[in-house]
């Protein structure tokens, strides 16, 4: 593995972002990204848009959510238009979103990847590695 893991390298996708605090009704407004608010789409569960414009079919939500372990980590869902309902797919690890936004948008990711980092320099997250046995585990519970 590689010492400095960078946007669009393979294992950047196993990189995870972990809250130190829970998402609340009481601080989401503290996460707005550029003029994007979170809003609350299910119990403990917020949304924001990291990447959606009007003219392109591709968009990337940021998902704010509790694990398993009780932690609330940042991960990413791609937003998809299925006959005249909005869905987002299955949550995937804070790195993976990355790097999937690169591909598509790759100004847009450098500057979602600076928002994260930007929580973690505040000392209200860290980043962490997840390992294939941790995303094994997540699909067994499911």
């Amino acid at each position: 593995m590689k010492d400095q893991l960078e946007l669009g390298d393979d294992e950047f996708s196993n990189m995870l972002l972990v809250l130190d605090q829970p998402v609340t009704e009481a601080n989401h407004k503290d996460y707005k990204f550029e003029n994007e608010e979170m809003q609350e789409i299910a119990d403990d569960v917020w949304a924001m848009p990291a990447y959606m414009t009007p003219d392109d079919d591709f968009s990337m939500f940021f998902i704010f959510t509790k694990i398993m372990s009780g932690e609330t980590v940042v991960a990413f869902s791609e937003g998809e238009l299925v006959g005249t309902d909005f869905q987002l797919s299955e949550p995937m690890p804070t790195g993976e979103g990355l790097n999937r936004l690169n591909e598509e948008q790759p100004d847009r990711a450098k500057a979602v990847l600076h928002f994260l980092n930007q929580i973690s320099k505040a000392d209200e997250g860290s980043w962490r590695m997840i390992s294939d046995e941790d995303l094994e585990d997540a699909d067994d519970e499911n």
